[in-house]
């Protein structure tokens, strides 16, 4: 047990925040728009990994957040917490969160009600799965926040998770008015994620918020989100990189002054550009002043930890929300249609990174995607083997060349899996008078010519993405013209080049005379003279050349 000796915990006043998952090549970018704009905002909530030497590692920004946290204090908002799910947090994950938390300055720890991971792999896109909102739901969240809360010095923040399907009976607000009664723990009232649940369930926006327990909301979140309609219904997709919408700028300044304890709220801009995060952080600024608060006292909470019963069925909405089990056999068909929406176009989109020949391939389709999402490769990611997503789909697409053969497929497979491994050696940088391939830049070879294809795959994208936004509907059946062209690999050997492209790689088609003449590159730096002044002007313009 890490709990205080004493009987309250004292929360500094945090004022007004920005969150930051501490990427140097994400926007906006805390520090420097700090820096722009002095007063902004007055601290950075940021999340990461639990452990804190992970963290370091992983996170580009976390120098700066270690060097200046005296300055602009944090928040730690760890990433694949489990609040509920079939098993509780290790004592290990525990002590590591702990002593983040702590070695930070962190006054608090919050997060989302949720089950974020299954053995240490966290669910594509960190879309964790919600809790039924009924006494089971309560249950085993109580038993997960506690067992938390056991392992914390610090407080543990309870979050009001995101909707899509609602599930329980319960509405949302009395859901996390019940937990709250059950652990004792402070809450955290999430706009957006209320705003989900109202529009899932057909309500007003406020409907719920009298009765609740607002004197218990030590922060406040507000981030963007789109909202979509599918028949009758409404959803709110909780996208932090679109805008805030109107709704929650008028909610925000009306719940404020009911939160007598509120320590903190956080504008969750990621994905914003910062001359749009400072207008949005403006209008927070008006309505959370910078001026110092008096510490607040907080009772710490002695509830005995109760046992996880596993009533609430978690495995059972996992299979739900992924086309394991069909959606009419669910309380909530219809949104449990929008939630399995959401989760195939994030797993279309992560695989997209890696295998974007492959995915079109085999799994464009909203049925090719259930099929790889219903399989055995998927779920034994979460089987804690410490494999990743890229790695269960190449199995599963193996699977599928092999019970049907089809040469084209085979060779885009093939093309795909060779990809990394040429990013496995640093290049040598070009010395004075020598030109060499830009560091994001290698040249590949392949025995089959896949020009067309990767061309194909191109086009067809850009065309059908334009008639869906023209007549409301993906017109899949477009992608026959797709394997027509995968079925006619050209002869090789073929050569191109490979840009790395965030965490995956795209291939770069070219002339067969700029190709074989950028192959003296292939081994290193080489003289500018060499190379003929059409190549080194058409390298560099491409993006393909460095010069030193």
């Amino acid at each position: 047990m890490t709990r205080p000796a004493s009987d309250s915990w004292s929360l500094p006043w945090m004022g007004l925040g920005l969150s930051s998952n501490l990427s140097a090549s994400d926007v906006p970018h805390p520090y420097r728009l700090l820096d722009a704009s002095p007063g902004l905002f007055d601290f950075v909530e940021y999340s990461a990994p639990i452990a804190l030497e992970e963290a370091r590692a992983q996170a580009t920004l976390f120098p700066e957040m270690w060097r200046r946290r005296s300055e602009v204090p944090v928040l730690f908002h760890p990433v694949h917490l489990n609040l509920w799910g079939p098993e509780l947090e290790p004592a290990s994950a525990l002590a590591e969160l702990d002593a983040h938390a702590r070695a930070v300055g962190s006054p608090w720890v919050g997060n989302d009600v949720g089950w974020w991971h299954a053995g240490g792999q966290p669910f594509p896109g960190y879309l964790y799965v919600t809790p039924p909102f009924n006494e089971a739901g309560v249950r085993d969240s109580a038993a997960h926040a506690l067992h938390i809360q056991a392992g914390l010095s610090v407080p543990l923040v309870i979050e009001n998770p995101a909707v899509l399907a609602t599930r329980g009976g319960l509405h949302a607000l009395d859901f996390m008015a019940k937990l709250h009664a059950r652990t004792g723990l402070p809450l955290l009232l999430d706009l957006g994620h209320l705003f989900s649940h109202q529009l899932s369930a057909g309500l007003p926006l406020r409907a719920g918020l009298d009765g609740f327990p607002l004197e218990q909301v030590v922060e406040l979140h507000i981030a963007g989100g789109v909202v979509t309609r599918r028949g009758g219904r409404s959803f709110y997709v909780d996208d932090h990189t679109q805008p805030v919408r109107e709704e929650l700028f008028e909610l925000l300044a009306e719940v404020l002054p009911r939160c007598s304890r509120l320590r903190a709220v956080t504008f969750e801009g990621d994905g914003h550009p910062p001359e749009v995060a400072l207008a949005s952080l403006r209008r927070l600024r008006a309505l959370v002043p910078k001026e110092p608060r008096p510490p607040m006292s907080l009772p710490v909470s002695r509830e005995p930890v109760p046992a996880l019963t596993g009533d609430s069925r978690p495995w059972a909405l996992f299979d739900a929300g992924h086309g394991v089990t069909p959606a009419t056999e669910d309380e909530d068909p219809e949104g449990t249609r929008a939630d399995r929406d959401f989760r195939l176009a994030v797993v279309a989109e992560q695989l997209d990174k890696d295998w974007p020949l492959t995915r079109l391939l085999l799994a464009a389709t909203p049925e090719g995607l259930e099929s790889f999402t219903r399989s055995r490769e998927y779920r034994g990611l979460f089987d804690g083997l410490g494999r990743s997503l890229s790695h269960a789909f190449a199995s599963w697409a193996r699977k599928r060349v092999m019970a049907a053969p089809s040469e084209g497929v085979a060779a885009a497979l093939s093309l795909e899996m060779m990809l990394p491994h040429a990013f496995l050696q640093t290049p040598v940088a070009p010395a004075p008078g020598q030109v060499a391939l830009a560091e994001d830049v290698r040249l590949g070879s392949f025995p089959a010519d896949l020009t067309e294809l990767v061309f194909a795959a191109r086009a067809l994208r850009r065309h059908l993405t334009g008639r869906a936004w023209a007549c409301g509907a993906l017109e899949v059946s477009g992608l026959e013209a797709l394997a027509q062209v995968a079925a006619r690999p050209g002869p090789g050997p073929w050569r191109f080049a490979i840009r790395r492209k965030g965490t995956g790689f795209e291939v770069l088609t070219l002339p067969p005379e700029v190709a074989a003449g950028l192959q003296g590159l292939a081994d290193g730096p080489g003289p500018v003279e060499a190379l003929p002044a059409w190549l080194v002007a058409e390298g560099q313009a491409r993006g393909l050349l460095r010069r030193a």
